[in-house]
């Protein structure tokens, strides 16, 4: 079982640490010979509204940041769905169609990647900051770079995203406005297709 004190003090005893008088214990990540107190990471829980062009990272039900995005044009559309994110790399190489883009300014995933469990799909930066706002990249969210730089730190593996293709009640009570009638999206009616084999 893992504990963290909440007040109080911890004293080793054989080996182990233990309360003091007047400690509360509540369960955590804990070490037994470090003596050291590690919290469990945050769970954090991003929604992506395509059509508002928005992301928002949110903590317990609060939101912590808004950012605007890109998302995947008619003909590549962004993925609507559930995913968890899987990995995240600084610097990344862009690889597509037998093109090889080293990081830097030309990269067009910027200067992070935040990849999902879709293969080819993923959260990440751009070099056309202009698209930002509009549905224009291969079917990946977009950032600008220096959003980009902020989202990753604030994300970790493990954390869930949600992609809406329209307008739900969630997606009203977080970016406010209405609800859409209900109709397929584009990116619904691709979605079984496969889209392409890299999105951007």
């Amino acid at each position: 079982m893992a504990w963290t004190a909440s007040r109080g003090r911890l004293i080793k005893v054989f080996g182990w640490l233990v309360p003091t008088l007047g400690t509360i214990l509540t369960p955590c990540a804990f070490t037994q010979d470090s003596g050291t107190l590690v919290a469990p990471p945050v769970r954090r829980q991003v929604i992506v509204s395509i059509p508002d062009c928005k992301l928002v990272v949110m903590q317990n039900g609060a939101v912590l940041r808004v950012f605007q995005i890109a998302a995947g044009a008619s003909t590549s559309p962004s993925p609507a769905g559930a995913f968890v994110i899987v990995n995240r790399l600084t610097d990344p190489t862009y690889y597509h169609a037998g093109v090889v883009v080293p990081p830097g300014k030309d990269n067009p995933l910027g200067p992070r990647w935040v990849g999902l469990n879709k293969k080819g799909y993923g959260i990440h930066g751009t070099n056309a900051p202009g698209s930002i706002g509009k549905a224009a990249s291969h079917g990946c969210i977009r950032l600008r770079n220096r959003d980009i730089v902020q989202f990753f730190t604030m994300v970790n593996i493990g954390d869930t995203v949600e992609i809406h293709g329209e307008r739900d009640e969630q997606i009203a009570e977080i970016f406010g406005g209405d609800v859409d009638a209900p109709a397929t999206t584009v990116a619904q009616a691709h979605a079984g297709s496969g889209g392409p084999a890299g999105g951007q």
